[in-house]
């Protein structure tokens, strides 16, 4: 249960050790554990960390059984030990090189090994894009896999390790075996996806994201699972599935004020708009569930999706005052990271704003800024990596910077912009169709009919959007000629 994130059930499962052996340290070691809940998206909460504490402090009142028990104990003390006056990243570490000294000491201990694998992810850089740490926890996870290929957390720990598009693909088998080896639960089934939606592999992400949400009993399972089903059914044109994923969340009133709800409650609209652009749309998107009933202000990491969405739309359609508004509003989102010490997203509130203000600059004809904005913007986006909460960005900064170098009727560096998007997103349909678009208006009709023949094997018999059967028309005009 540790091991898959299956924290509705371990509560329980704890008692029941206590009840058969009250004596057992090690149960509440396991609910110090599960305090910390997934510190790979965040760090645990003050209330989290204090009710850690206090596991840890009782299993140390019961005292160890053996110098193993005793060691493992000590090590999780490490990062709960001041945790109200040293920062989560500093304890982080230091429990780092606390299991590292547990595997050194327990050399025959295997879970040693893969807890310590897990926090060197933890610990990383994510936007080294060298993966220097990631690859160095697969490397001691992959013998481990080999020799015991049912370990949930084995298969767990290298889909994380390899979840970033450009190593995507050596996560392929554990993404396809761990589903299997923990088929109750909804963390377990949604992990694969992280996998599938690095490497552009639809079906299998919305497979295996639909059995998540019907094992799902809590919210932050149910909204994380349906942001990976709507992104991938909007890559494969199934938009009348998004609608009703659109309508699930707009209509939620969830119990869980988290998160993953937050962010897919913003997303999910956000990308139902954009992808199809429906500008008109975007521009006018509400934030659901209502502030009234949702603590918005815990979250301006995904309230800034709504202020983005609708700043690109209102751009898009020449309504500048309205985007510049959006604007300001992440402007003031993006304080409230800086205090909330969201890093990561404080700089992902940057790049969101960068691309509304180039495409002001568009609307307002000043089209060399619009292009130095949105060159400007692609090129730092791609040197951050996706956040493990999202399936994918809204709208990649590349992706938007080729649609508007074909408006700028500059259809060869267009191309050239797919492309490079495509390496960093593979399969999304818009990539697919810009540069299917840019090569035909290139004059370069080879790449234009094979890109335009893989959107339409990847969308398959989809007809809901003009583009796909301007898609067709393409190449049964190409297949005459």
């Amino acid at each position: 249960m540790l091991y898959s994130f299956y924290w509705e059930k371990i509560d329980a499962a704890a008692a029941d050790v206590l009840a058969a052996d009250p004596d057992c340290a090690m149960a509440y070691w396991a609910l110090a554990v599960a305090s910390l809940a997934n510190p790979l998206g965040s760090p645990p909460s003050a209330k989290q960390e204090a009710h850690g504490w206090e596991m840890v402090q009782k299993a140390k009142r019961l005292g160890a059984k053996t110098e193993r028990e005793r060691d493992w104990i000590d090590a999780i003390a490490v990062v709960f030990e001041d945790y109200d006056t040293v920062p989560f990243k500093q304890r982080a570490q230091a429990y780092t090189d606390a299991l590292a000294r547990l595997r050194a000491r327990w050399p025959d201990d295997s879970e040693a090994a893969i807890q310590y694998a897990f926090w060197l992810q933890v610990t990383a850089d994510r936007n080294d894009q060298t993966y220097a740490r990631q690859l160095e926890s697969a490397k001691l996870l992959e013998p481990l896999f080999a020799t015991n290929p049912n370990h949930p957390g084995i298969a767990h720990f290298l889909i994380h390790a390899y979840d970033f598009p450009a190593i995507a693909d050596r996560g392929l088998d554990a993404a396809r075996r761990y589903a299997s080896i923990a088929p109750d639960s909804p963390h377990a089934l949604h992990m694969p996806s992280h996998i599938f939606s690095r490497a552009g592999q639809w079906q299998e992400s919305i497979a295996t994201n639909q059995r998540s949400r019907a094992a799902a009993t809590r919210d932050p399972d149910v909204f994380h699972a349906i942001d990976y089903m709507a992104y991938a059914d909007l890559q494969l044109a199934r938009d009348e599935d998004v609608r009703a994923l659109v309508a699930f969340v707009e209509s939620a009133t969830p119990k869980d004020q988290v998160r993953q709800v937050a962010y897919a409650s913003a997303s999910v609209p956000a990308r139902y708009a954009l992808e199809r652009h429906d500008w008109a749309a975007a521009s006018k998107l509400a934030l659901h569930p209502l502030p009234e009933t949702f603590d918005w202000k815990q979250f301006p990491e995904a309230e800034a999706v709504n202020a983005f969405a609708r700043g690109i739309g209102a751009a898009r359609l020449g309504e500048t005052a309205a985007a510049k508004s959006e604007v300001a509003r992440l402007e003031a989102l993006r304080t409230r990271m800086v205090e909330q010490d969201k890093g990561y997203w404080v700089e992902q509130a940057d790049l969101q704003a960068g691309a509304i203000r180039a495409w002001i600059a568009r609307a307002e004809k000043h089209d060399d800024e619009a292009l130095a904005l949105m060159r400007e913007t692609a090129d730092r986006e791609d040197r951050t990596e996706e956040h493990i909460m999202m399936p994918g960005r809204v709208i990649p900064a590349r992706e938007m910077l080729g649609e508007m170098l074909l408006e700028l009727d500059r259809p060869a560096d267009a191309l050239a912009a797919f492309e490079t998007s495509l390496r960093n997103d593979p399969n999304r349909f818009r990539n697919l169709l810009g540069a299917a678009r840019a090569a035909e208006r290139a004059g370069d009709r080879a790449k234009a009919r094979t890109y335009y023949t893989r959107l339409l094997a990847q969308v398959g018999d989809a007809d809901g959007r003009s583009e796909i059967a301007a898609a067709r028309a393409f190449v049964q005009r190409d297949a005459r000629e």
